[in-house]
């Protein structure tokens, strides 16, 4: 509908209206599929662009043009658009009811715009007093309601400029609380600052602000930014602790588009402002090709965990005499079992060891090491504690053990507020001994903050499977403290009895030794008679069609599980036909479908509702939830634009409508995301279309989740493929090598008979 007070080019139209509804809004790209009422009335239409932002009931001026598309008809293709103040009282009503306040949902905009009409908004901005006038609104609401009416205004301001340059409502919201009414100093001034400060916003959404404000491509200012961008997702994405200069060179020119001759004055900068550490390599005077270049924060873990390892190596042996034979018989007796001699020798070195990592496969006898450990140092009046990465693996090692298990944050007492743990040098923890279990999970920051709140007189037991995966984030300190053959380890290799009878241990075992696994011999899931079945299926649709029907009947009725508190699909991928985010929209259909009406919350292309099955993305110390964790959505709050997601059966997290984007779908999750988990089922799906990720440790990682029953569905030459395949992405760390260089105290611990 063209608007002749605009003037528009001839070859655009002006379309005045007021907005229905948000059918769709991808946050990615602000690309948005809304539904208007033109002004003065008529049909609702479609209009298609980067509308990102906008709110139902506001009166939009939306430039653009008429098209006819094939498939959805006629639509208002959107080249540019602003926002005016509602002109209808119907209008206000939707716009302050559809979440933009917090404190006035549907039900309060409905008595608002009865009570003051035309006017709400000019008593809210001129004379929120009068805002007592409307029932249900007392001081403190009346408080709250004005204060969110400043900063959603300011925001606005940040929103309407930011929009003009390609960012997104939620990351213009988080840009604003970030930075307060200074954002859009900081924005105009130093855009690549948002991909450093900012959660969500990386260095390319940074580098389009930068662009559209006039900031040229051959700037210092970008260039640093683009190499702590490399660094940053080399850590996030491969794990590595650090880059090598050339490779970062050659990354960080690449993702730029300039020559490498404007990198070396850049990280020169970056060294110089201790943003990024530069080592160089061993034996070469000068800048070398195999520098090793760090965030500062992974090299003060690095080497800090180093140190912290030292100091408790080199520390003088304490602690009451123990008279380790006596001490194993003695818990023997106590459990009604007999350990075998690598038990023994585990046990004896977990009371007496410095530093100690017991590593194995399933079914080795882990748990009950930890326990017998547990057991006889706490009769002698030693202060043990332990810890796990996650919720759950703590609660399984309270349950094997008897005795309480923490999360390390918790452990360590992180402050949401200092963003810092509280447990440190200043103020130890009162520990003879610590145990973490699942430590292959620890990455290099988690690992260095519970070895420098570690007393020198304490020890550290590290329990885990360093045949499994490496930690989802940057390191391999597992794997590192056995290589650097500092501290005393102990292999656990012989399954035991009980264990040898499940097929799920003796095929992990066989996949981790590069054996195919033994045939199931029997293509029925359902049947009583085993936990481990393969079924061949050819096609990314058999393979599909196959999955959805085990998880929501076969598996179901054949085993009586709930398929979704004891079912998880992992699957290598996250992309594709069976990858996670397909997956769980398919199984989310299925497992949890929506009858017309059900209340929903979206954000950006997902929709979350009661009975959802969530997964925390990162690590959110004000609301301790962290990266990996599991929840359901208990219920919805449309109104107030909140979700209460219930984690670990008890714990219950509120999520406000700007923290969503931290929850995922989680009927399927990737074999990465499940470190530290165990699940009583675990369908994975197989086949060449995940060639890329077909490696042993994936699999044996997936295998190693399951209790009671593991089905893998897919190509036979897929399985083969993954067996064979031993690669694994090597990390760049040097903690091996720190740590190699630790002479460790020769002299025996101190046994007295008693």
């Amino acid at each position: 509908m063209p608007s002749p007070s605009l003037s528009p080019p001839p070859s655009q139209d002006v379309l005045e209206c007021t907005l229905e509804r948000v059918v769709f809004a991808n946050e990615e790209n602000a690309w948005s599929v809304v539904r208007v009422v033109p002004a003065g009335g008529g049909e609702v239409v479609s209009a298609v662009g980067k509308l990102l932002g906008v709110q139902p009931g506001e009166s939009l001026r939306l430039e653009g043009s008429w098209e006819e598309d094939r498939k959805f008809g006629r639509q208002f293709r959107v080249e540019s658009y602003r926002t005016v103040s509602p002109a209808t009282a119907e209008g206000i009503r939707k716009y302050l009811g559809s979440g933009l306040i917090p404190g006035i949902g549907k039900v309060m905009a409905k008595r608002l715009v009865e009570r003051f009409g035309l006017e709400t908004l000019e008593v809210i901005e001129s004379q929120p007093e009068r805002l007592a006038e409307v029932p249900g609104i007392g001081p403190k609401r009346r408080a709250e309601i004005q204060r969110a009416w400043v900063e959603q205004r300011e925001i606005k301001e940040v929103m309407v400029f930011l929009q003009s340059h390609g960012v997104s409502t939620s990351h213009a919201i988080r840009i604003y609380k970030t930075y307060g009414t200074g954002a859009l100093g900081v924005v105009r001034n130093d855009p690549y600052r948002l991909a450093t400060d900012v959660w969500g916003i990386g260095f390319k959404s940074a580098d389009a602000v930068a662009a559209s404000l006039g900031h040229p491509p051959e700037s210092p200012q970008r260039a640093r930014a683009g190499l702590l961008h490399v660094l940053e997702q080399a850590a996030e994405r491969a794990g590595h602790v650090y880059l090598p200069r050339e490779r970062l060179f050659e990354d960080a020119a690449a993702l730029l588009g300039v020559g490498e001759e404007l990198l070396a004055p850049a990280l020169e900068r970056l060294a110089a402002e201790r943003q990024a550490v530069v080592e160089p390599a061993a034996g070469e005077p000068g800048p070398s090709a195999d520098d090793a270049v760090y965030l500062a924060r992974l090299h003060a873990a690095e080497e800090g965990l180093a140190v912290a390892l030292a100091a408790l190596l080199r520390a003088e042996a304490r602690g009451p005499a123990i008279q380790v034979e006596r001490a194993l018989e003695w818990f023997e007796g106590r459990e009604r079992i007999g350990l075998a001699a690598e038990q023994r020798e585990a046990i004896r070195r977990g009371l007496t060891s410095r530093v100690l990592v017991i590593t194995g496969g399933p079914g080795t006898g882990k748990t009950t090491l930890v326990r017998g450990i547990v057991r006889i140092l706490r009769a002698k009046k030693q202060r043990v504690l332990l810890a796990a990465p996650t919720g759950r693996a703590a609660k399984r090692l309270s349950e094997a053990t008897g005795a309480e298990a923490r999360t390390v944050h918790r452990l360590l007492e992180f402050d949401p507020v200092r963003r810092a743990f509280q447990r440190d040098p200043d103020r130890p923890l009162a520990a003879d001994l610590v145990i973490v279990d699942e430590a292959s999970m620890l990455d290099v920051t988690l690992a260095h903050a519970v070895a420098r709140a570690l007393p020198e007189s304490a020890r550290l037991v590290l329990v885990g499977d360093v045949d499994q995966l490496p930690s989802v984030g940057p390191g391999r300190v597992l794997a590192d403290l056995i290589d650097s053959g500092a501290v005393d380890v102990v292999r656990l290799t012989e399954i035991f009895r009980q264990a040898r009878e499940s097929r799920i241990v003796v095929n992990a075992h066989r996949v981790n030794h590069g054996e195919m696994p033994l045939a199931a011999g029997a293509d029925d899931p359902a049947g009583r008679g085993g936990d481990f079945f393969f079924i061949d299926r050819r096609t990314p649709e058999e393979v599909l069609d196959t999955l959805l029907h085990l998880v929501t009947e076969r598996i179901p009725a054949g085993f009586g599980l709930d398929p979704v508190a004891d079912l998880q699909v992992l699957t290598p991928m996250n992309r594709g036909l069976l990858g996670t985010e397909s997956l769980n929209r398919e199984l989310r259909e299925r497992l949890n479908p929506a009858p017309p009406g059900t209340p929903e919350i979206a954000r950006g292309q997902r929709a979350f509702r009661a009975g959802d099955k969530v997964m925390q993305v990162r690590n959110n110390y004000e609301l301790e939830v962290f990266n990996g964790d599991l929840g359901r959505v208990e219920s919805l709050d449309p109104e107030e634009r909140t979700l209460t997601v219930v984690f670990d059966e008890d714990r219950r997290v509120v999520y406000e409508s700007a923290l969503l984007d931290e929850l995922v779908p989680a009927y399927a999750c990737s074999i990465h995301k499940s470190q530290g988990s165990e699940y009583p089922a675990v369908v994975v799906p197989l086949h060449t279309q995940h060639y890329v990720m077909l490696e042993r440790n994936l699999l044996y990682t997936a295998l190693t989740r399951a209790k009671r029953l593991v089905v893998l569905v897919g190509e036979p030459r897929a399985l083969a493929v993954a067996v064979r395949n031993r690669r694994t992405r090597d990390r760049f760390t040097r903690l091996a090598g720190r740590l190699a260089a630790v002479r460790r105290d020769d002299r025996p611990p101190e046994t007295v008979d008693e």
